[in-house]
């Protein structure tokens, strides 16, 4: 069995953080910020483009798609802006698409590969705030750890 000291086990290199504009999701965000200024982590700021929220025309047409997907993309450039005015000195940002919980499970930390996730409690789009939270769903099966903001 490895033994790790305290320090090893929150010191955090990489910061995922999930926005979509929520007021929970401002929460974690502004936390992650804070976080990542401590750690001098580099900072991942993650929006979904969610296609449950589309019609099936708009879902179809790549056109609308693009367009959506571009829109999103020049939005979350704004939270990575923020970040960097705020003296986080690494950040990125990148758009997912599909069920955001998903999305950010089994997309984007395989590829992004951080050492931890920052979610706000509660989504306001999309059906999934129907059928449970977005955020269970990551604390549930992500595969680093998950900080829920409320």
């Amino acid at each position: 069995m490895t033994n790790y000291n305290d320090d090893e086990k929150t010191d955090f290199h990489r910061i995922l953080v999930g926005v979509d504009d929520s007021e929970d999701a401002l929460l974690a965000f502004n936390y992650a910020i804070r976080r990542a200024k401590i750690s001098d982590a580099e900072l991942v700021i993650v929006s979904v483009l969610e296609s449950d929220e589309m019609s099936v025309y708009q879902a179809l047409n790549k056109d609308y798609v693009h367009g959506e997907r571009k829109e999103l993309e020049q939005h979350i450039l704004k939270y990575q802006k923020q970040a960097q005015d705020a003296g986080v000195k690494k950040v990125r940002s990148i758009v997912a698409e599909g069920n955001p919980g998903e999305a950010i499970v089994k997309d984007v930390i395989p590829h992004v590969e951080p050492d931890l996730l920052i979610v706000g409690s509660y989504s306001k789009k999309g059906l999934a705030r129907h059928f449970g939270s977005q955020a269970a769903y990551m604390a549930k099966y992500s595969p680093i750890s998950v900080l829920v903001i409320r």
